[in-house]
């Protein structure tokens, strides 16, 4: 018995179609319409619907790059199952080149929403019940804030075993588990009974090669996982993620300029000199000390820092040893992948 179509808005998709599909969100102050524009690959064989989302952060453009190379990588794959995909969730923001909406408010905290709340609110409404609803689980793609970078990594609720398998499958270098917080989307998510796996990589307002080739190759193996393309092509991660349970931002202990010795992804022992923080006379120079063993997810890329701004975001790992097996592992992978020929990304 073939399938029924899949129907999102007032829109629906048949079996063995494509479609993209706008979703009205409001008006500019012009009368310009803006809507939320998703792709539907609505497969002929079952199989479960998954999203996967970027630009909830209309500054996090890294997400919208990966989406592009995933469309084009599943264009020649018969897809089982339905795959849902949004570029850009937030375009006022991404027009903008802004983290926020006109309204000044955060979409990833604006969950469940209300249809007639804020802009926000209304535009978070319409993602869960679009969306999430129709949706077994998704993934949502993620970059740092602008003058900030992310090593490439999954973030997970703590213990939900569901999670952990998939991301394990992703094989990011870093799997950390990372509370839900209110009005995100994986907190409302996981009301509704939905599972989301949160990527995060590289820079705002950047592209950065490393953290796509890793997003879209995770993409494709979690599809493969769960019989919604076929393997062949994607190559399964060789090392184990790094999995580490909790985290901490280390901060400037004074004003001035910052010279970092040590990057995302450095695997560093307790009392390791990550960077030093001078006056502009260079009269006075303060250290960051990692204050346990753990590896640098997160760091500022701006070298003028003032007293208190976050510098470094260590993960606590359990052995250096490992970690350093399992980052120098995945980031190999990575650049030897026949995934990516050029012919492939560009």
């Amino acid at each position: 018995m073939p399938r029924a179509p899949f129907a999102i808005g007032e829109h629906s998709v048949a079996p063995g179609g494509r479609a993209t599909i706008d979703l009205p969100v409001s008006h500019l102050s012009d009368h310009t319409p803006v809507s939320m524009s998703v792709h539907v690959i609505h497969g002929k064989s079952e199989g479960p619907v998954v999203f996967v989302s970027a630009g909830i952060h209309g500054d996090e453009v890294i997400g919208v790059e990966i989406v592009r190379r995933l469309l084009r990588a599943t264009a020649r794959k018969a897809v089982k199952g339905t795959l849902i995909v949004i570029p850009i969730v937030n375009a006022f923001g991404f027009m903008n080149h802004s983290r926020y909406l006109p309204d000044r408010r955060d979409l990833n905290r604006s969950f469940p929403g209300s249809p007639a709340g804020s802009l926000a609110s209304r535009l978070a409404h319409l993602f869960l019940t679009e969306i999430v609803a129709r949706s077994d689980f998704g993934i949502d793609l993620h970059s740092a804030a602008v003058h900030r970078t992310n090593l490439p990594q999954i973030r997970i609720s703590p213990d939900n075993p569901v999670t952990m398998d998939l991301a394990q499958v992703f094989g990011a270098p870093v799997i950390l588990q990372s509370p839900l917080r209110d009005g995100s989307l994986r907190g409302a998510a996981k009301a509704m009974g939905k599972d989301i796996l949160l990527y995060e990589a590289g820079e705002g307002l950047r592209f950065d090669e490393h953290s796509v080739r890793a997003g879209v190759a995770g993409i494709l193996r979690v599809l493969g996982y769960k019989g919604m393309v076929g393997g062949r092509g994607i190559a399964a991660a060789t090392t184990p993620p790094q999995v580490c349970t909790a985290s901490k931002w280390l901060r400037a202990p004074s004003g001035g300029l910052l010279r970092v010795f040590k990057r995302d992804g450095d695997v560093v022992a307790a009392g390791t000199v990550l960077a030093a923080v001078s006056d502009p006379f260079g009269r006075e120079e303060r250290e960051i000390e990692a204050p346990f063993d753990g590896i640098i997810v997160g760091r500022a890329v701006m070298p003028v820092v003032n007293e208190g701004d976050a510098v470094f975001h260590l993960a606590r790992v359990a052995s250096v040893a490992h970690a350093e097996t399992a980052v120098d592992g995945l980031t190999a992978q990575m650049a030897d992948d026949p995934l990516f020929d050029e012919d492939e990304i560009i």
